[in-house]
């Protein structure tokens, strides 16, 4: 017995240096992380400014591209910047590029490069204009962004710059580039009030494009000069005369830069960014459709309540009297109420991933409202959640082998391996064939195989024994006893009306909670699939917390109805009922597949969808095991009030 438990401490001990090491190792080589309100050293005047190209991103396709796919101005030496695996699963590569300038020194017509195209680099140049990629590039951990025209006050940003644009047959490219820098200058003076350091920190970082075709007499490589701008004549917007993309096209990429200083201090320099949405955000729709599902779920719940305390009144009334009479409504069920379910192993599955589902996104919310999770740290949230997700096995294992022994389950290690299997097995299975599509179509979006092998690594070589340790101490723990005797013969199930139906009301159980949070999903689903920042965590926060509430009070309703008829098989039908509302998720994403999206490849659509099924089905595993829970304490809490002989 104490070699089992030192054995017990020991791997424990080791299972969890392993997950600090592979937590540090994946958050180590992410980007510098900033407390709230502290700002990093500022640079000085004539500082060399270094801009990184990121990925080449479409909205119609939803396939990134390296910055280099296309033959633009290559450096001596491609440097990949440090990616954690967050970027890496969503297809960002960071790397060096020829744009570099001095801090707060101002450049006309400065050339990057000189290339021509041939046949290939043309095809691809034209291919990603037709498919409106944009560019993205990054300064000081800034993406770049294009000022949007708008008639409002609040000044609007799209995130990158389109590669070029297209009229009638001829494709254009942008060749020359605006940057325009916003800088914030906090003077540290000293006792005596004279300014003892110019340091100025980056707050902005926009640029223009445009379509020029640049004329020259004689090229010098090491000074070249242009007839259509140098450095003393800034590009004048309004040329007729754009670079057109074609086989033996010669381009020549050129940019200007200027500083412009601003009254946005570094701490709030991520406000315009996070205002990137086309359409306002209708705040008070948002807040009153959560108020109307609020009212009434206090209702539904108030009148449960009223009506439960009757029964439990009369019932007990009852057995007082001299005269007993037939047993009526739930309490003639009580016998068999508690009975294991069909497929109970497959039950415990699902509520042991439920509660690994559950724990990541509480905890991930609670980091994302501390500011732990904010747009500078790239990758941050799905490198978090991945972790977390290895994390919360030991809960898993712990709540469905606990569940397992409480429906006398006969080997508590076959259920915690399937507990450990199911789900990352058919969430691999999915993500594996999506990879092999991107890869196929040769986009930075596939995750490369050290990457793979990594999330192989952390399934089987961490969350895997996990799920284990946690399905050891829930097998330690005491049975979960019944409040009431489940008799050996099975009691038959009296014929139900129409509406007490198990699909029908199963799928009508979904409709309160998907109505809570479908306003909220459609602006989640904007910022994944049209390239936006999503970043309201607090008021995801409480839509999150009145969803929970919805599921549990309409799960503990039809649950009761259904005890009324006398239909004593409860268990999977209160998984199943607040689960169901996964369906209308999913349905919904297909709405706004057709309505809000311009996807027309193929292989992009069998992406959306593909990862889309995935959503739905974590969204329906956690919800599913929520209004399960709700219903196992409301129908142990009504059973243990009542007597029963």
């Amino acid at each position: 017995m104490q070699k089992s438990i030192a054995a017990y401490r020991i791997s424990t001990s080791v299972m969890l240096s392993v997950f600090v090491f592979a937590l540090f190792s994946l958050f180590s080589s992410s980007h510098c992380f900033y407390l709230p309100g502290v700002a990093p050293r500022g640079f000085k005047k004539n500082d060399e400014l270094q801009v990184k190209v990121n990925k080449l991103s479409s909205t119609k396709t939803q396939l990134p591209y390296d910055f280099y796919f296309l033959n633009y101005c290559k450096p001596s030496k491609i440097m990949n910047s440090a990616e954690n695996l967050g970027e890496i699963l969503r297809g960002d590569r960071i790397e060096n590029s020829v744009y570099s300038f001095n801090m707060r020194v101002s450049e006309n017509c400065k050339v990057a490069c000189r290339v021509k195209l041939d046949d290939e680099s043309a095809k691809r140049f034209k291919q990603k204009i037709d498919n409106q990629y944009r560019v993205n590039m990054i300064l000081d951990n800034l993406p770049i962004a294009v000022l949007r025209h708008t008639d409002g006050t609040q000044p609007s940003l799209e995130h990158g710059f389109y590669v070029g644009y297209k009229t009638d047959s001829q494709y254009f490219i942008h060749n020359h580039l605006k940057f325009r820098v916003m800088y914030h200058m906090d003077p540290v003076n000293d006792q005596s009030g004279f300014p003892v350091s110019d340091d100025a920190r980056i707050v902005g970082f926009e640029v223009i494009p445009y379509s020029v075709n640049h004329e020259y007499a004689n090229w010098d490589d090491k000074n070249p000069s242009l007839i259509t701008c140098n450095s003393d004549t800034k590009f004048i917007p309004g040329n007729d005369n754009p670079q057109q993309v074609d086989k033996d096209e010669e381009i020549i990429f050129t940019y200007d830069v200027s500083f412009v200083p601003s009254d946005v201090k570094w701490t709030s320099r991520w406000d315009t960014y996070l205002l990137m949405n086309d359409e306002q955000i209708h705040w008070f729709s948002i807040i009153n459709s959560l108020m109307i599902v609020l009212f009434l779920s206090g209702m539904v719940a108030m009148i449960m309540l009223r009506t439960l305390y009757k029964d439990i009144a009369y019932y007990n009334q009852l057995e007082t009297q001299d005269d007993a009479q037939e047993e009526t409504g739930w309490k003639l069920v009580h016998g068999d109420v508690f009975r294991p379910p069909a497929r109970s192993e497959l039950l415990c599955v699902c509520v042991g991933t439920g509660i690994q589902f559950f724990g990541v996104a509480v905890v991930t919310m609670i980091f994302a409202l501390l500011g732990f999770l904010s747009p500078a740290n790239r990758g941050g949230l799905m490198t978090a959640m991945v972790l977390l997700w290895v994390l919360m096995g030991l809960f898993a294992g712990y709540s469905s082998s606990r569940l397992h022994k409480m429906f006398k389950g006969s080997n508590w290690k076959n259920n915690t391996l399937r507990t450990a299997l199911l789900f990352p097995a058919v969430l691999f299975c999915i993500f594996f064939v999506l990879n092999a599509l991107i890869w196929g179509e040769k986009s930075s979006g596939a995750v490369p195989f050290g990457t793979m092998f990594a999330l192989v690594f952390l399934w089987f070589g961490i969350s895997v024994p996990l799920v284990f340790i946690g399905g050891y101490m829930g097998n330690r723990k005491s049975v979960i006893e019944d409040p009431v005797k489940t008799t050996k013969i099975p009691r038959q199930i009296p014929e139900q009306a129409w509406f007490m139906k198990p699909i029908f009301s199963i799928l009508i159980g979904g409709v309160l909670p998907f109505g809570a949070v479908f306003i909220e999903l459609f602006f989640i689903l904007t910022s994944i699939w049209l390239n936006q920042f999503y970043y309201i965590f607090g008021f995801l926060f409480i839509v999150f917390v009145i969803l929970l509430i919805t599921c549990a009070e309409i799960t503990i309703v039809l649950c009761y109805f259904q005890l009324c008829s006398e239909d004593y098989n409860w268990w999977w039908r209160a998984y199943l009922t607040a689960g169901s509302s996964a369906l209308y998720i999913f349905l919904y994403s297909v709405f706004y597949f057709f309505t809000k999206l311009e996807i027309t490849h193929f292989v992009s659509g069998v992406l959306y969808f593909g990862y889309m099924l995935i959503v739905s089905y974590a969204f329906f595993v956690m919800i599913g095991t929520v209004g399960f829970y709700a219903c196992f304490w409301f129908v142990r809490k009504i059973y243990s009030s009542v007597k029963i002989d």
